[in-house]
Order: C-alpha cells, then sequence, then structure tokens
C-alpha cells in the first residue's frame, strides 16, 4: 500500500494542478506560476512537498530550475489502485448487463450498434 503521504500530497488542489501542468514535460517554476495562477513562492513551497514526497525532480539549466514527474509514486499508487479495479469492472459489468436486459424487456430485442 502507497504511504498516507502520497496521497496527503496529492489531497491539495494546487499540487495536483502542478502535477497536471508537468504532463507535458519539463517547466520552470515561473511558467508553473503562470499555469496555476498563484504567487512563486506558493509553487515553490508545493514543488518543495511535491519533491519531498518524490513526485518532481529537479534539473538545473543555468540559473533555470526545470521540474519534472517522477514515475515511482505514480506506479505505487497504480498498483494499489489495481488491486480494486476489478471490484469495479465487475461492478461496471452488472450494470452493463442490467441496461441491456431492460432495454430487451422494453422494445424486445437488444439494439444493436449502440455504446453509452
Amino acid at each position: 500500500m502507497p504511504s498516507s503521504e502520497l496521497f496527503e500530497v496529492l489531497a491539495d488542489p494546487t499540487r495536483r494542478l502542478i502535477l497536471e501542468a508537468l504532463l507535458d514535460g519539463e517547466r520552470a517554476v515561473g511558467e508553473l506560476v503562470e499555469l496555476v495562477s498563484i504567487q512563486q513562492s506558493g509553487v515553490s513551497r508545493h514543488l518543495r512537498i511535491l519533491g519531498e514526497a518524490g513526485f518532481v525532480e529537479v534539473r538545473a539549466e543555468g540559473t533555470r530550475r526545470l521540474y519534472s514527474l517522477r514515475p515511482e509514486p505514480f506506479r505505487e499508487l497504480d498498483d494499489w489502485v489495481e488491486r480494486y479495479r476489478s471490484l469495479w469492472e465487475k461492478r461496471l459489468d452488472r450494470f452493463g448487463q442490467a441496461l441491456e436486459a431492460r432495454r430487451t424487456a422494453r422494445n424486445g430485442e437488444p439494439k444493436k450498434g449502440r455504446s453509452e
């Protein structure tokens, strides 16, 4: 199971915005400030927290610091979620079967070529 720290870090909406912004690749702090619309000191604080939790890494390029995502904590979270995925897939399958049974009962035959 992932450490509770990973979930605590992801609980903050600003940190999630920063992670989303980094999906496209490396970004400097200034770019992130524009994207998340908070002051540079706030972005830097969130980046420090993300870095300490292992979500981001920093690379120096001259005077700039470029931040990027690290895959390890996301793999850890995905491995944890995977254990529960079958639970939801089974429920969704049953829901789909129930919808199809309702359509069949209403129309007398299943509708073909439609997916919802």
